[in-house]
């Protein structure tokens, strides 16, 4: 029997149905409409993300910590230590760490602390005449004025900002109180989430891996370990170069005998863990004080924060950090106050690492839709025939 002509493909098929280009669009048109449909009964997720803002934090600090400590574990697990026993030394380090810090550290920072705020008055009279000198200073005598002007405007703005903080302070004191709780619970469920991270961390990706489609569980695999690789560097790199920031500052004031050198020395390491800004910002109470102690300590402090740079830019980062991210200061920048201005000091802390995690899924999409459409293959060069 002879088999029946196939009918010709309608146009429609052709120009949509069969075209890829056409395809994608539709798929990222769906994607857009269900993204649509999720905003309207976003009240449904309401629980969702009230249990999430319960149980963020605490999975947070335990999954930083948990970067940190894992290497040590699995050293000591390769070098023959059970590794339950390997982690209950850790902690027992940790809690010791903790216990030196509020017996040496926190008495200090909260001494120098009170004695700033205490002398705070004084220095910003001296800044304000150290100021007025030089205002009177011949050279600056056209734009005496303005600079006045916008002084004047600037304290205003300061003047306001304190009495609006003065005015809300008692009605946001529930909201504080609250975030005091949080904490409080985080800090104190963080541990035992840690333990069972370190302990059984390596089987978590498999088992949520183990809920998937046979064919995607590879691929997924492979996403969830380059994220966790990118995550992983990324933490530990910014926290040691965090810390070696943190020495160098609490060094290098100490030998210029700057005040508070400690409680300097601590708040530029952690405001370090803001890339390329947290040096900078960490800077401006220093250079206050210089301002108060006159040229040759303002030189020394500048000496120190150059030397510091250099030594953080030049051999600390490269050896830490490296370029394991591949993002370039232009995009951490965008990055930094995108996140920032959505998500407030959360969001400058972990934009970075949440972009880098980001990247690596889009990247591996792009990669299997590459492979699977078609439309960036190179075309073949034609073979000529050569005459014989």
């Amino acid at each position: 029997m002879e088999k029946k002509s196939k009918q010709p493909l309608s146009w429609f098929w052709k120009w949509f149905l069969n075209n890829q280009v056409v395809s994608a669009l539709l798929i990222v048109l769906l994607i857009l409409l269900i993204i649509n449909l999720f905003t309207k009964v976003s009240y449904l997720f309401t629980p969702v993300w009230q249990f999430l803002a319960v149980v963020g934090l605490p999975i947070i600090l335990a999954g930083i910590l948990y970067y940190l400590m894992n290497p040590v574990v699995d050293f000591l697990e390769k070098k023959g230590v059970k590794r339950l026993y390997s982690i209950i030394g850790l902690f027992v380090l940790v809690i010791g760490l903790i216990a030196w810090g509020i017996v040496v550290i926190i008495p200090k920072i909260q001494e120098q602390t009170l004695s700033f705020v205490d002398n705070f008055p004084g220095y910003v009279k001296v800044v304000e005449e150290t100021t007025n000198n030089l205002l009177s200073d011949p050279m600056f005598s056209q734009v005496q004025e303005q600079l006045a002007t916008s002084g004047e405007k600037l304290m205003a703005s300061i003047t306001e900002v304190i009495q609006n903080l003065s005015k809300t302070t008692f009605q946001n004191l529930g909201n504080f109180f609250g975030a005091v709780a949080s904490v409080v619970v985080a800090l104190i469920t963080m541990p035992f989430i840690l333990f069972y991270l370190l302990k059984d961390g390596k089987k978590l990706g498999p088992y949520v891996v183990g809920f998937l489609p046979t064919k995607m569980r590879k691929p997924t695999m492979k996403v969830l370990s380059e994220v966790n690789d990118q995550v992983s560097s990324y933490i530990r790199g910014q926290l040691t170069v965090a810390f070696a920031v943190a020495v160098m500052f609490m060094i290098g004031f100490s030998i210029i005998g700057l005040d508070y050198a400690i409680t300097l020395g601590i708040v530029a390491g952690a405001l370090n863990l803001i890339p390329y800004l947290g040096s900078f910002l960490a800077m401006v109470p220093a250079v206050f004080l210089g301002i108060v102690g006159g040229p040759v300590l303002l030189l020394k402090i500048l000496i120190v924060f150059v030397i510091e740079q250099t030594i953080e830019g030049r051999v600390i980062s490269p050896l830490v950090l490296g370029s394991q991210l591949s993002i370039h200061p232009v995009t951490i920048l965008l990055v930094l106050l995108t996140s920032g201005k959505i998500y407030g000091l959360a969001g400058v802390i972990l934009g970075i690492p949440a972009y880098a995690a980001i990247k690596v899924v889009i990247s591996n999409i792009f990669t299997w839709y590459q492979s699977v459409s078609k439309l960036y293959e190179e075309p073949k060069p034609a073979i000529e025939n050569k005459e014989t």
